[in-house]
């Protein structure tokens, strides 16, 4: 069972991880400015810089924060001082997040990716985390480790796989324990940093990028790098930690009339920016420290980014700024937002899983079937056998090595037994059981309506002469009686239970002479819905003939146009309701709202209202049901 395990500091109490910011500044380019005024950034020391106003030279806004990278910081140094300090937290069993930011053309994609010359974040950091399992594995023989990666692309608010580039685009979900997972993204083992490089090279050529007048490859998307970690024991407790290691290289912020962005480019640029500003949201949120909404469903970046921005990784925000003062609004801004980010804390804790080992398991159970069953306690089998049995000179006490085995395993059985995963698993018994017995009675009722269907068709010739004879008989003849549901008067409704209703010997007519079905004519509509209410609560006093099979077509009473409306508009609500429209709908609840969103998203729109059993959990029994219920309840309002 998996369980969070929370870190602290050296006092006890629960320790919190402050987002990091490091600040590099790229190198002045060779071609001077307009006006040839040089740089409007300039480095103060190893925490602080000052950026200089625009309008008066003599004026200048001081920054402080944790690490400033002039223009000479190579690439090793940035990863010695701002990541590698996080890399042994993701073998320990927790997160941490590493991205850059900052504005088009300032250097973040070289900052994370590098070349190959001079590597930078992301293969450095990769190589790290293989020498920490590669010395831990040497010096710890009880662990074993596994690695994998996956890498997406956030493109006009679509998640794509760069390891799969022929996928589609891909839904964020967030699983029972409240991690964002993303189903369908590929997940590949690495045995090596040689292996990952194979992979990653690749699928970093698959990344959407484009030239602007500010930058010639600029990247139209948001990339992010997922290494995990999972460290597991060999020995019991088998307790397994899982890492992640988040890398992202975000797309830089865009002013259109300078890079003179249209079509296509036009739209990645609005996209990029809406996302970027939505992370802005997030982060004055985070800051405000109220019990508002924190909006990370507004964007797909900020959703991926819960667990870095107050969640629970450790966070490094390297953010990119230009020298040059035609980026000075752009570095003004990214500053700012640097200034900002540096103020949320994180809770960091511990993923850990406790597995049972199966052969503890496997041999526990045969003991138990040997000395009769595992309900019995033993105390009470002791004492049985000492009273039906006489000691034999086999039947010799334990040694002290089998009784200490024997006391450790005993003991395990009742910490398991005792924690409320065995409640779960009772609850679980008795649901299948439930089921199971459902099923039986079920089966039971069909086989007995086959017995009653035979025994029509044998007494359906005696009942037709008979009929002849009279003269002027009815077609129908049953002496069953309309079942009728009692409206509950609880304020919650039951569930319904399976009850098998004992069958009547019915003498009906011959199934070829039962072609004709009743269909009533166009009347006032006044009078539909008062016949309407009748059916549904199961009153008609005098109603139209039943059918063959003995029970009511409700769709034959209603009047084909009314119908196709009524059905019409059910469709127009599955594909164009939001989620408190689709709640409103008859038998939907919230659950199968998102389920019909989700579906929505990913299909496009129902074509047709039979498509809705497609959706998980709506059999066609389920469906059945909806479509009465609905088209009932609004011809009867």
């Amino acid at each position: 069972m998996a369980q969070r395990v929370a870190v602290n500091d050296a006092n006890g109490s629960k320790r919190t991880s402050r987002v990091r910011v490091a600040v590099r500044l790229r190198p002045y380019m060779d071609k001077q400015d307009e006006k040839g005024e040089g740089p409007c950034v300039r480095g103060l020391g190893p925490q602080s810089l000052e950026i200089t106003n625009w309008r008066n030279a003599t004026e200048t806004l001081q920054y402080q924060f944790d690490v400033f990278h002039g223009e000479q910081t190579t690439q090793q140094e940035v990863f010695l001082s701002s990541v590698k300090p996080l890399i042994p937290h993701i073998l320990n069993g927790q997160n941490a997040s590493v991205f850059a930011y900052g504005p088009t053309g300032a250097g973040k994609t070289h900052t994370m990716l590098g070349n190959q010359d001079n590597p930078g974040v992301i293969p450095r950091a990769v190589r790290e985390v293989f020498q920490l399992v590669n010395t831990q594995e040497r010096d710890q023989d009880e662990w074993k480790f596994s690695v994998e990666m996956s890498y997406l692309e956030i493109y006009n608010e679509k998640v794509l796989d760069l390891l799969s580039p022929s996928s589609q685009d891909l839904p964020i979900r967030e699983d029972k324990d409240r991690n964002i997972v993303i189903p369908g993204l590929t997940l590949t083992r690495l045995s090596s940093f040689s292996d990952f490089h194979t992979h990653f090279v690749p699928a970093s050529l698959n990344r959407t990028t484009a030239s602007t007048k500010l930058n010639q490859r600029s990247s139209r998307s948001h990339a992010i790098l997922l290494i995990k970690v999972v460290k597991s024991q060999r020995v019991p407790p088998h307790r397994q930690l899982t890492g992640k290691l988040y890398l992202v290289d975000l797309a830089g912020s865009e002013d259109n009339r300078r890079t003179g962005n249209q079509g296509i480019r036009l739209k990645e640029s609005g996209a990029i920016n809406l996302s970027l500003f939505t992370l802005s949201k997030v982060v004055d949120s985070l800051n405000a420290g109220t019990v508002g909404r924190v909006p990370y469903r507004d964007s797909k970046l900020t959703r991926l980014l819960q667990d870095s921005l107050g969640g629970s990784a450790h966070s490094v925000m390297i953010t990119n700024i230009a020298p040059e003062y035609k980026y000075y609004f752009d570095t003004f801004t990214a500053l700012n937002f640097a200034a900002k980010s540096k103020q949320i804390v994180n809770r960091p804790f511990v993923r850990e899983t406790v597995a049972a080992p199966t052969n503890v398991t496997g041999k526990r159970s045969r003991e138990e079937q040997e000395a009769g069953g595992p309900g019995e306690p033993q105390n009470k089998r002791l004492k049985e056998n000492k009273k039906g049995e006489i000691p034999s000179p086999q039947t010799q006490p334990h040694s002290p090595a089998d009784t200490s085995v024997l006391d450790r395993l005993l003991a395990l059985e009742k910490m398991m037994l005792g924690s409320p995963e065995k409640e779960r698993l009772n609850l679980l018994k008795t649901v299948a059981q439930s089921r199971k017995e459902i099923q039986k009675l079920k089966e039971k009722q069909k086989e007995l309506e086959e017995k009653a269907d035979m025994l029509n068709k044998l007494t359906g010739g005696q009942d037709k002469l008979k009929d002849e004879k009279d003269g002027g008989a009815p077609l129908f003849r049953s002496d069953l009686n309309l079942l009728n549901r009692k409206q509950s008067t609880a304020a919650k409704p039951r569930k319904q239970q399976a009850v098998v209703i004992p069958l009547q010997v019915s003498h009906v007519q011959p199934l070829q002479q039962c072609a004709v079905v009743w269909k009533p004519s166009k009347e006032k509509l006044s009078k539909d819905k008062k016949t309407l209410q009748e059916v549904i609560k199961g009153k008609e006093n005098s109603g139209p003939e039943p059918s063959c099979d003995g029970e009511l077509n409700w769709e034959s009473r209603l009047d084909s146009s009314l119908l196709e409306q009524s059905k019409k508009k059910i469709l127009d609500t599955l594909n164009s309701g939001s989620l408190k429209e689709l709640k409103s709908l008859q038998l939907i609840g919230d659950k199968k709202a998102k389920l019909i969103l989700g579906w929505r998203e990913v299909n496009g729109d129902f074509t047709q209202v039979d498509d809705l059993k497609k959706i998980e959990g709506i059999t066609a029994k389920r469906f059945s049901s909806f479509i009465k219920a609905n088209i009932l309840s609004a011809m009867g309002k």
